[in-house]
């Protein structure tokens, strides 16, 4: 099996699931019309200088994406758990082809989250530059690498039955502290914000007030969070296929 048929099945696999397509692409969007139409004269939420159309189409994007990447993790435990990456193992697909292909199917989805809400953000108000899109398309792709990691990790070291709760856990647990429900501005809860990958997601979007969207820390913290969940989803696929 060559990498592009591997590719093209993998494609078609993951958009057939039609109930899995709808909850990704739908729960972000219904959400962020509840939330988001009811404030949309609100120019500064939370003292974060966004107007509140913004705030929340950037912060239910980056939910969206992070259910769309840790999504390969699903797929990964549902392969090992009915012996198909055993097989595979047997065929000229070699191994770096099958994760990177499980990371770009999420990549892909993530795109398609991505513009779906960008297009919700637009019905609502938001109207940025070409340049200030892109830039901030750019950020939020390059923030979801270590959500890419955390995948492929999670779907080597769980089950089908607990992946699917650990990653609703994990989605939950990081948009909460990451600021992806409500602003978070100060205090102890704006200091751990600071560490997680998933603020410097929300925080692409302060490209619209003509800054750079990170500062040199979350730089510093997306590369190191993609550099220990890297890490620990290679121990996790080697200690896997050890031991089968």
């Amino acid at each position: 099996m060559s990498s592009t048929t591997y590719m093209r099945y993998e494609l078609l696999r993951t958009f057939r699931q039609r109930r899995f397509v709808l909850l990704a692409f739908g729960f972000p969007l219904v959400l962020y019309f509840v939330v988001a139409a009811p404030n949309r004269n609100e120019h500064d939420l939370g003292g974060t200088g966004l107007g509140a159309p913004l705030y929340f189409m950037v912060g239910y994007a980056a939910f969206g994406a992070m259910n769309a990447m840790l999504s390969c993790g699903a797929r990964i435990a549902g392969e090992r758990q009915a012996g198909w990456t055993r097989q595979l193992r047997l065929t000229p697909l070699s191994p770096r082809t099958y994760l990177r292909t499980k990371v770009l199917t999420g990549y892909l989805m993530a795109i398609c989250s991505l513009a779906t809400m960008y297009a919700a953000g637009s019905i609502l108000g938001v109207r940025l530059g070409a340049g200030e899109w892109l830039r901030m398309i750019v950020l939020v792709l390059v923030g979801l690498v270590p959500f890419a990691a955390l995948g492929v990790c999670l779907g080597h070291l769980l089950t089908t039955d607990a992946v699917g709760p650990a990653m609703g856990g994990t989605v939950a647990l990081f948009s909460i502290l990451g600021g992806t429900w409500f602003p978070v501005q100060h205090g102890a809860l704006h200091d751990i914000a600071t560490v997680l990958p998933s603020y410097w997601l929300v925080q692409a979007g302060h490209v619209a007030l003509g800054g750079k969207g990170w500062t040199a820390t979350g730089w510093l913290v997306i590369a190191a969070w993609t550099a220990a969940l890297a890490a620990a989803a290679t121990a996790a696929y080697r200690r896997d296929t050890g031991r089968t």
